[in-house]
């Protein structure tokens, strides 16, 4: 049983420049300004930063940010965060170059899943596992507690359809099509089955989850983590037994679930059951707490326990209470406002434009002499009001975007960039290696993610 797990999450952003309503700059175009930055850094835009994180432009122009590895949910969210503040920086250096060379526009970031001609763009999270963990069990049983978790995990979103405009729970649930497939971007499952552990292939495996929706909320993102790896604790540990919940359908599923905001539509199991996303998370928390009973957890495991008992209890009562934690109904409950102040239908331009408005990365500052709302995210103007509920703060995120995770292969990664990097020294580095572009070259392999000293790597960093 692997106690001690690593973390990290892949998260793309959604970019646009406008100026008074109208576009300025394509997709392409504007990630081009965002990463002339970043070519200063490195030699492309693929690489990784002092924090031991990786930046990078993935396909469709979306940058792409992945959190280094953490064995701590607390630092996984911390980092997460950075990424946000590392992205911001980029945009605003972008729009001084803008400005140099005369063009006017505001350049936006968003942390969400779709943009307004219906692409979909991910949020990945990784959890280590063992090799010779039964893979086919862990699978059966995560895709129904994927599918369901959406009741705590979903960012929302107004979704347009044929048949009107309705709000529902997760941005990613319109756009899966497989429950398993090797591909990310064709097909999209909500297990993807490449195996690229970056680690030891022969001891570790890397369990790679595509169906997330991108969390603006810090509660959401340790809860969904925090709940999933306590899923995985149970499914390595042989004598554990849980019901069997495999659905019939599991993409019809996710949609149906998605579009119920009560959380209490019956879905179909293969043994011809008829349950609700309650009902199946329900039973894997009645599962967990019992395995609790059991187990030692650690303070972590025991905090995302917690909020995992304290949102299925909220839901079961009023899904609303939740404004503080959980994206989706923060932001339901602001759209709704915004819709009876104004008199709005729900699928009206100004209701969207509130719906996206709600994933702007950028922290809004707030001026004393002026009474109109403030340029930037409207997540960010719930927390400055005190309207969410955080996990870490403001000095654990800004120590991140800048040093990594003291505790895992990181670690070392982030010495080695940072060191070479002052040294201007020619090097190359992936998740796993560490190489000295010298005559000849020199490379050191860090094979086991949880090691964050490493014998061979401090010489090589030695003589940076």
């Amino acid at each position: 049983m692997m106690k001690r797990r690593i973390f990290g999450i892949e998260t793309e952003f959604g970019v646009t420049c406008h100026w008074q309503g109208q576009r300025r700059l394509s997709p392409d175009e504007v990630a081009r300004y965002l990463f002339r930055k970043v070519t200063k850094w490195g030699r492309s835009s693929n690489v990784f930063l002092i924090n031991g994180s990786r930046l990078y432009l993935d396909v469709g122009s979306h940058p792409e940010y992945a959190t280094g590895e953490c064995d701590s949910l607390y630092d996984l969210v911390a980092h997460e965060k950075a990424g946000e503040q590392i992205m911001e920086g980029l945009l605003r250096n972008a729009e001084h170059r803008l400005a140099r060379e005369g063009i006017r526009g505001d350049v936006v970031m968003f942390k969400n899943n779709t943009d307004s001609t219906g692409n979909s763009y991910g949020c990945h999270e990784n959890y280590s596992v063992f090799r010779d963990d039964d893979q086919r069990r862990i699978d059966e049983v995560l895709i129904p507690f994927l599918i369901s978790r959406q009741i705590y995990a979903g960012a929302g979103k107004v979704l347009s359809t044929s048949r009107g405009a309705r709000y529902c729970l997760s941005q990613r649930a319109e756009h899966m099509w497989e429950s398993h497939s090797s591909a990310t971007t064709r097909s999209r499952p909500i297990i993807n089955t490449r195996d690229e552990p970056h680690a030891d292939p022969e001891k570790f495996r890397r369990l790679h989850v595509i169906v997330g929706d991108s969390n603006m909320s810090e509660y959401q993102t340790f809860l969904k983590v925090g709940a999933c790896a306590l899923m995985l604790r149970m499914l390595e540990e042989p004598r554990v037994i849980l019901r069997d919940m495999t659905l019939e359908n599991p993409i019809r599923a996710i949609r149906e679930i998605s579009h119920d905001i009560t959380c209490r539509r019956k879905v179909k199991l293969a043994s011809g059951r008829e349950v609700s996303a309650l009902d199946i998370q329900s039973e894997y928390l009645e599962r967990a707490l019992r395995f609790a009973a059991h187990h030692d957890l650690s303070d972590e495991e025991k905090q995302a326990l917690s909020m995992w008992e304290h949102c299925l209890t909220a839901l079961q009562r009023d899904p609303l209470e939740l404004h503080r934690e959980l994206d989706w109904v923060s932001k339901y409950r602001m759209i709704e406002r915004y819709r009876a102040k104004h008199q709005l239908e729900i699928g009206d331009p100004q209701v969207a434009l509130l719906d996206l408005q709600y994933h702007d990365i950028r922290r809004p500052k707030v001026d004393p002499q002026k009474d109109d709302l403030p340029k930037g995210g409207l997540y960010y103007l719930l927390e400055q009001h005190g309207r969410m509920q955080r996990m870490v703060d403001d000095d654990h995120i800004e120590y991140a975007k800048t040093n990594p995770p003291q505790t895992t292969r990181a670690r070392i990664r982030g010495e080695f960039i940072r060191r070479a990097t002052e040294n201007q020294r020619d090097f190359t580095v992936d998740w796993v290696h560490l190489k000295l572009n010298d005559h000849p070259p020199r490379t050191v392999m860090l094979r086991d993610p949880f090691r964050s000293h490493d014998e061979r790597a401090s010489k090589l960093i030695d003589v940076l």
